[in-house]
């Protein structure tokens, strides 16, 4: 995938998850993809939850995408700062995922994204799936 520094866009968050080898979209709608390798999640796009409010009116948010972690400090390391557009919420202590609202998503560039989306997949993906696709891609 080219490597670009403009500002990521939603589309890149489905791009770049369906560019990854293996995945499948097990979503029920078109709205609300659920992107998997192995039948393991690693990006989707959830509904309107009770855990995910604005601060200022109360509403829930409508435009969150969960994205897995490989481990609690890369968690950590997305979320810690409050200015970074990643959170969580107590719904997901424990949980190796951080979230992300599709209305923040140009907050990074493509390259942050991809960086992000390819390491959700290497976390779910099978330990041979991983390693090919690092070898590939001279990250071994």
């Amino acid at each position: 995938m080219a490597r670009t520094r403009r500002r990521a866009r939603v589309g890149d968050i489905h791009a770049i998850a369906q560019a990854m080898p293996h995945v499948t979209d097990a979503g029920s709608s078109t709205d609300l993809p659920v992107y998997q390798v192995g039948g393991k999640s690693f990006v989707f796009f959830r509904t309107p939850r009770p855990d995910a409010r604005d601060p200022e009116t109360g509403e829930r948010y409508d435009d969150v995408v969960v994205i897995w972690v490989s481990s609690e400090a890369d968690k950590l390391a997305l979320v810690q700062d409050a200015a970074s557009p990643f959170f969580t919420t107590a719904h997901f202590d424990g949980h190796l995922s951080v979230l992300l609202r599709s209305s923040r998503v140009g907050e990074l560039s493509v390259d942050e994204l991809t960086e992000v989306i390819q390491d959700a997949w290497l976390s779910r993906a099978s330990a041979r799936r991983a390693q090919t696709w690092l070898a590939a891609h001279d990250l071994t």
